[in-house]
């Protein structure tokens, strides 16, 4: 649990009962990601403290409130992380993400970093017959990269580049290759980069789109000075405020016609086709976990996020997983 920014402890607390709408999951894996490390050590705006974090949890359904069907009772689901009113503006457009009633697993309310958490019925997802906890739980990184395209507009054949070789980036190029889109991925770190992965960004890059997946307020310029005629630049990773403040040439957006676009979540519609994309190996995931450690090991699992020696880790709240090196 995290009571104030920079530290987290372990603590005991009764399980959580279900109020009317609501299901209690036994969490079978919780995913880190650097939004969990960002979360504890510097805090986020959507925090609200204390919390129990993590925001990428699938499990079983082993108890429910009032109101909820028996049915839901031992089903295997993905929790969309999000709650929503479902209609202001945002909403009834599918930007469900954007609504500001929003209420986010692990940051507004409880997260997966324990054995069992409550959420609401309606954030239910269920799991498709055959696929594992492991890939599932990769429900929730790759939803929001599916928005991020969406928002990018990208078609077949054109041509995206993604700053940053990690999980999200990774996700972010598996799913632009499944769209027909041709892709580069500059990544400067040399133990994330593999086949054909670039160290920096080749001279004379024209790009479509340029989506920066990293938190690097450079890779944000070089990204913007690829794009070519109508290109756009999806901002996907935010960056500390000191760094966020960016400067862009406004005369070569209005004569390229470009568009600069944000990027932030995803909504349940995201969820859904992400399980779908993972169920029919559209996207290959599970070949991206590199440790899977006991929640007891949480510190040592944010050291391998800090200092990106892993590309996926997946917690396991029942005290299961094992480290692969």
């Amino acid at each position: 649990m995290v009571k104030q920014i920079g530290r987290f402890e372990y603590v005991r607390v009764p399980d959580p009962a279900p109020g009317s709408g609501e299901v209690l999951v036994q969490v079978a894996v919780a995913g880190l990601c650097r939004t969990d490390l960002k979360l504890i050590e510097v805090g986020h705006r959507d925090l609200v403290l204390p919390r129990i974090p993590a925001e990428e949890v699938v499990g079983e359904v082993i108890g429910i409130g009032a109101g909820v069907s028996v049915n839901w009772m031992g089903k295997r689901v993905y929790l969309y992380p999000g709650t929503s009113c479902g209609k202001c503006p945002p909403c009834l457009v599918g930007a469900g993400n954007l609504c500001r009633e929003m209420r986010i697993m692990g940051f507004h309310r409880d997260g997966g970093f324990a054995e069992r958490v409550v959420a609401p019925v309606d954030s239910l997802i269920e799991l498709p017959e055959g696929l594992s906890y492991e890939a599932a739980v990769f429900a929730e990184p790759l939803s929001c990269c599916l928005n991020a395209l969406e928002l990018a507009r990208l078609k077949p054949g054109e041509r995206i580049g993604i700053w940053g070789g990690g999980p999200a980036g990774t996700l972010l190029e598996r799913a632009a290759r499944s769209m027909g889109a041709a892709s580069l991925v500059m990544e400067p770190d040399a133990g994330r980069r593999q086949g054909d992965r670039l160290a920096g960004m080749p001279a004379g890059l024209v790009l479509d789109v340029a989506i920066v997946a990293v938190g690097d307020a450079r890779a944000y310029q070089q990204a913007f000075s690829a794009l070519g005629p109508r290109g756009r630049l999806v901002v996907f990773s935010g960056l500390l405020r000191e760094a966020a403040i960016q400067s862009l040439d406004l005369n070569r957006l209005h004569y390229l016609e470009q568009t600069v676009v944000g990027a932030y979540g995803c909504s349940r519609r995201h969820g859904e086709q992400a399980l779908e994309w993972i169920a029919a190996r559209r996207i290959d995931v599970e070949d991206l976990i590199t440790h899977r450690l006991p929640l007891s090991e949480l510190g040592r699992a944010l050291d391998l996020v800090r200092h990106r020696v892993a590309m996926k880790v997946l917690m396991y709240p029942m005290g299961k997983g094992s480290c692969n090196e």
